[in-house]
């Protein structure tokens, strides 16, 4: 991929909304200042087009917005060290969710600069007379994937951000009308990636480049999710108040076959895309930007300025990865003995914290409910998914960190070496009875993981899990490739790109489109396209955990697994099994309506160790918070009367 210095800029005249600063723009010749003028020359055009692509870190990777898209989800709960902007987002009585603790502000924040940068691309193309309608089709993807993400997050935004609806703004504003949802899906939306379809190449001009098939993947989920709004099974309220009625006269229907009838064109021509042999291979670091990724966030570990953020400690902030750091729990805590008959002190940190995909850097601010692992992964033998997401095996890497010893004690006082099992969170609940320490207690493990006769490795059942000690994400994990023989840079962000839309997804918008009544076309059932991406994840070549090859298929148990008739509710668990933790399930909940009806309630263990009772928790949904807060941030630079603000405000967040 061509690489671009990046400068954050501040701008003398307003690129877009007066609340929103101007963004980054990425040119290889760095400057202080850019001004409208520069958007009427070539060089200034290209530089705009980059930061369509840079704007993304600033988005995905985020760990606040990344909480916003899954805590309070079936798949995620608030962990032990986490602070109000993870508490509140779980609706489970640890505060309210209102415009100032919202993290959905860093979509709000970052979006709607882009759109103003795209729109000015879009508008002076012409006059320059040398860019390409591809080139302008990029910049007409990014502006309608910002809207789209917009519109399903507060519901109707701005389509005026100074200067006239879908207009360049080169003037400060301090004014802001919303426009409705239906304006926002017809006018914005649909009309910008019917011409990406229409002009993106198939191939892109540079890897990770915007494409025909990623754009229309984006118009079949517009379409889709527009008919789920129109439809609207469960009466949940929109803002601005509008009629659930198509400005263009179509209903659910036709929008949920227009959405089957793209993603499968998509399938039948996918160009350069295509899936993975395995589940696994997915989201291995070392394929990263394989064939299976339509868009993604990029980093890289070769220089500072292209990654965005310190290769040596991360900020804690965009533009770095840090995401992946949330759902890892303290796993250096482990000790283990340097005796082999007494539980030795001082113990020895055994697993530390490493730059591998297994580990990374532990924040513990989110932690996956007891569900998620029982429920939603209650296949982990035939089915590839749960081994290819988390880490449930912590292996020693003691000599990495300059301890010498070369065995430690473990559990039972068993002999481990460098590479063995230390802590293992266990597939299913065993026969025999894990003898804890007490609650409260960390214990040996200096954890509170137990011990089973004849392991060397402490365990914790899938029903032990709690907010404190729990399975990592290993699909986010980092990699490095110069660690050399030390634990590398654990502390920097990820310099791995962070996924945005993955060529499987087609599979998932026609199956829910065919649900939802679209006539499908021969082989493309529900059930057959469902059952495309389960027999995926039926082959084995790697047992991740294990840390051993397996060469196993067993696609046809999982094919014949399905149900015979597809529904929603199945189809969500499928989405959830592919794309656990990568920041879908709160839109996907949201999209069908059925977030309260999964994830109303859940179960997870305590915050101290030795906490392994799950307690079952219950969250208050209300319809509104399909729609989460206008930032307070917005409303407080509008320059305008507080009856304006407050009914800028979507419903019940004053």
């Amino acid at each position: 991929m061509k690489r671009y210095k990046i400068k954050k800029i501040i701008s003398t005249a307003a690129l877009t909304l007066a609340l929103v600063g101007c963004k980054d723009i990425l040119d290889e010749q760095p400057r202080s200042i850019y001004d409208p003028s520069f958007f009427q020359t070539e060089r200034g055009l290209e530089g705009g087009l980059t930061s369509m692509y840079a704007h993304l870190r600033w988005i995905y990777g985020d760990a606040y917005y990344y909480n916003a898209t899954l805590t309070g989800t079936d798949e995620v709960t608030y962990a032990q060290s986490a602070d109000e902007n993870f508490l509140v987002m779980d609706l489970s009585g640890r505060g309210v969710i209102n415009s100032n603790n919202s993290r959905a502000d860093r979509l709000w924040e970052n979006a709607f600069p882009n759109i103003n940068t795209a729109s000015g691309i879009i508008e002076n193309a012409a006059s320059v007379g040398t860019v390409s309608p591809a080139l302008v089709a990029e910049a007409r993807f990014f502006r309608a994937f910002d809207y789209f993400l917009l519109v399903q997050t507060f519901g109707g935004v701005p389509l005026d951000l100074g200067s006239g609806e879908l207009k360049f703004n080169r003037t400060p504003n301090r004014n802001s009308v919303r426009n409705t949802v239906p304006e926002v899906y017809t006018k914005a939306i649909f009309p910008d990636l019917i011409k990406a379809v229409e002009d993106l190449p198939t191939t892109g001009r540079m890897i990770g480049g915007a494409t025909q098939t990623l754009a229309r993947l984006y118009l079949a989920k517009a379409y889709l999710t527009y008919g789920w709004w129109l439809e609207n099974p469960n009466n949940i309220p929109t803002y601005p108040a509008a009629q659930r009625v198509d400005p263009d006269g179509h209903n659910a229907q036709w929008y949920f076959q227009q959405a089957y009838d793209i993603a499968a064109s998509a399938i039948d021509n996918p160009g350069p895309f295509g899936l993975m042999e395995t589940f696994y291979d997915v989201n291995l670091a070392q394929n990263d930007r394989n064939k299976e990724m339509l868009l993604y966030a990029d980093h890289t570990e070769t220089n500072e300025l292209y990654n965005g953020g310190s290769l040596t400690f991360g900020s804690g902030g965009a533009p770095d990865n840090f995401a992946g750091w949330m759902m890892t729990w303290n796993y250096t805590n482990i000790r283990s003995s340097t005796s082999g008959t007494s539980w030795s002190n001082p113990t020895v940190s055994s697993v530390q914290r490493e730059a591998v995909q297994a580990l990374g850097r532990p924040w513990t601010r989110m932690a996956p409910t007891i569900g998620a692992i029982t429920n939603t992964f209650a296949d982990k033998t035939n089915d590839s998914r749960y081994d290819g997401t988390f880490t449930t095996v912590y292996r020693g890497n003691w000599p990495k960190g300059g301890v010498s010893n070369p065995m430690l004690y473990n559990a039972n006082l068993l002999p481990v070496q460098p590479g063995d099992a230390i802590l293992t969170f266990l597939n299913e609940e065993p026969a025999g009875t894990i003898t804890y320490p007490e609650p409260g207690q960390a214990g040996r493990s200096n954890v509170g993981a137990g011990e089973l006769p004849g392991r060397a490795d402490f365990v914790i059942s899938p029903r032990g899990i709690s907010r404190i000690v729990y399975p990592g994400l290993w699909k986010l994990g980092p990699y490095r490739t110069d660690n050399g023989s030390g634990l590398g840079q654990p502390n920097a962000g990820s310099t791995r790109p962070f996924h945005i839309a993955k060529f499987s997804e087609l599979y998932f918008i026609a199956a829910e489109a065919a649900v939802k009544g679209a006539t499908p076309q021969a082989g493309k059932s529900a059930r057959e396209l469902i059952n495309v991406i389960r027999a995926r994840a039926g082959k084995w070549r790697w047992n991740n955990n294990g840390n051993v090859a397996k060469v196993e298929d067993n696609s046809a148990a999982m094919v014949a697994a399905t149900p015979a008739t597809i529904d929603i509710n199945y189809i969500l668990a499928e989405r959830s099994r592919e794309y656990f933790g990568e920041g879908y399930r709160w839109y996907d909940l949201v999209r069908t309506q059925k977030w309260n009806e999964l994830a109303s309630t859940y179960e997870i263990g305590g915050v101290n160790y030795g906490d392994h009772t799950p307690v079952t928790v219950t969250r208050t949904i209300e319809p509104y918070h399909y729609l989460r807060p206008i930032p307070q941030a917005q409303l407080d630079r509008m320059d305008v009367s507080p009856d304006v603000k407050a009914a800028y405000q979507n419903p019940n967040y004053n």
